[in-house]
């Protein structure tokens, strides 16, 4: 009766709780994760960087390392006896002290470990985080509660870029790494104390499951899933887009509308965290209730946002005035942001509960290796190409203001191999959504 009673507890007082604290947890991430973004033209000035440099640091470097590390903290995670809060909490920690030991370097190569070291840090939290939200939320409400859960991307983002613009511009962009890497440390205590696992209320019979089934063995099992990897790479080709942009937007605001850094700060704060956080949380919310209807929903409204997002996108790029820019890069963010929830929902829903850390983690290998590790570096090339020339390819360069222009415009065409993905997902996704 007593487990019967604290399961019922969870139920009752855990959902809103886990999936708040987690989302304060998820929008730490990705501040920590995007403050680079709106300091790289500092850098850039100070350590004497190429485009491509600011791409490799903030990209892939940080990228092959959360990668690869969350596969097996993803293993550990879907251990039954494993506290996922715990793990959670500890890598919440490690990410902001090596956030603000970013501050701290001296050479790009220093930068760059330190970088790496954030990736080491946060491989950890998404998985565990999937994991623990499917086991609190029940599906036919889990794309919402994955959407709210993801809208720590936007947020981060908005006060990544907020903060750190406002805070470099004043301070200094060493300073804003500090600053922004400090408060994590405390929320790992909170985190570690506050958060619940529901394991601990399951009964003996039902915690008879043991070890997650091995990573080789997960794996196999998502092999066959053609939904699983369809959706993921779609969602993969999708964060190309939005790292390679937003690892260039504040140098963009900055070299063609002629803004410093804190205002830049503020204009991009707002207009990606503030739209993104309304798209993300409204993908969810009308995938849920289109789901109900047919299960094709999630993939049919992240391939309509996302070619609709686009098309804003460029438009905002080549907008001659600032504020116009503004106001339809805000909506192009809206609509590319709706993915988050239908597909990590989709993810979830498609395994077993001992496999869903492994399926986040996977799912996640992919999407941070092709978006976050190729996004920026391949922008970065494109904008020092554009800048520059090639050599019988582009006879002479356009300066580094329109050539980032170029750049971002030639990236945007990346949706259109997302929108192929999720038109092939949308068509296996009712047979194999049980």
């Amino acid at each position: 009766m007593a487990t019967l009673t604290e399961s019922a507890k969870v139920r009752a007082t855990g959902t809103g709780f886990t999936v708040g604290l987690l989302l304060v947890i998820y929008t730490l991430n990705y501040l920590d994760r995007q403050i680079v973004n709106i300091v790289a033209e500092p850098i850039k000035n100070e350590l004497r960087l190429e485009d491509w440099q600011l791409g490799l640091m903030s990209g892939l470097a940080f990228a092959v390392f959360y990668s690869v590390l969350g596969l097996p903290l993803a293993k550990y995670a879907d251990n039954e006896r494993t506290s996922r809060p715990a793990l959670i909490a500890v890598c919440l920690a490690v990410w902001s002290a090596m956030t603000a030991v970013c501050g701290l370097a001296q050479t790009f190569m220093q930068l760059l470990l330190a970088r790496v070291g954030v990736g080491i840090g946060e491989a950890g939290c998404s998985p565990a985080a999937h994991s623990l939200i499917s086991d609190t939320v029940p599906r036919e409400r889990r794309a919402s509660a994955m959407a709210v859960y993801s809208m720590g991307i936007p947020l981060g983002k908005l006060f990544g870029l907020l903060l750190g613009g406002v805070v470099a511009h004043a301070l200094g962009w060493r300073m804003a790494f500090i600053l922004v890497g400090a408060p994590g440390v405390l929320i790992a205590l909170l985190a570690w104390k506050a958060l619940p696992e529901p394991r601990v209320a399951r009964s003996a019979a039902a915690s008879s499951l043991g070890e997650a089934p091995s990573m080789t063995t997960s794996l196999r099992k998502l092999v066959p899933i053609r939904t699983f990897w369809l959706a993921t790479l779609g969602g993969s080709f999708m964060s190309f887009l939005s790292y390679g942009q937003t690892a260039f937007l504040g140098s963009f605001f900055m070299r063609v509308h002629h803004v410093n850094v804190g205002q830049a700060g503020i204009m991009l704060g707002l207009a990606l965290g503030g739209a993104g956080a309304v798209g993300t949380w409204l993908g969810g919310v009308l995938t849920d209730r289109a789901a109900r209807r047919d299960k094709r929903a999630f993939m049919v409204l992240p391939l309509i946002a996302s070619l609709a997002g686009a098309a804003l996108f460029v438009s905002a790029v080549l907008a001659g005035d600032v504020w116009i820019a503004l106001g339809l890069l805000a909506a192009a963010t809206a609509l590319t942001s709706l993915w988050y929830g239908p597909i990590f929902a989709t993810v979830q829903s498609l395994v077993a509960p001992e496999q869903r850390a492994m399926a986040a983690a996977v799912c996640l290998f992919l999407i941070n290796l092709i978006g976050l590790g190729l996004g920026p570096l391949t922008f970065g090339i494109l904008s020092d190409m554009m800048n520059h020339g090639v050599p019988g390819l582009i006879a002479q360069g356009f300066g580094p203001a329109m050539g980032l222009r170029y750049a971002l415009v030639i990236g945007s065409f990346t949706t259109v191999i997302s929108a192929v993905f999720f038109l092939l997902a949308a068509r296996t996704i009712r047979a194999e959504l049980t």
